[in-house]
């Protein structure tokens, strides 16, 4: 294993003899495998929640003014 002098050396400056610790510093600091990106999601939902928003005030403030009426 090689030595990575990025690694840290723990309080007392111990090494790793496996070197596992090392080589798991190295495989964070290079990203790890990359993972495609999601899809964006669709506006569909989004629109149909704002619709929906927009509907349920109207019906409460027609409520409310057939109440106080």
């Amino acid at each position: 294993m090689a030595h990575n002098p990025h690694a840290p050396q723990g309080p007392e400056g111990n090494h790793d003899p496996a070197g596992s610790t090392q080589m798991f510093r190295a495989f964070v600091d290079e990203g790890g495998p990359q993972r495609p990106a999601a899809p964006a999601p669709a506006a569909g939902p989004r629109v149909g929640l704002i619709v929906g928003v927009i509907v349920a005030v109207a019906v409460v403030a027609v409520v409310a003014w057939l109440a106080l009426s």
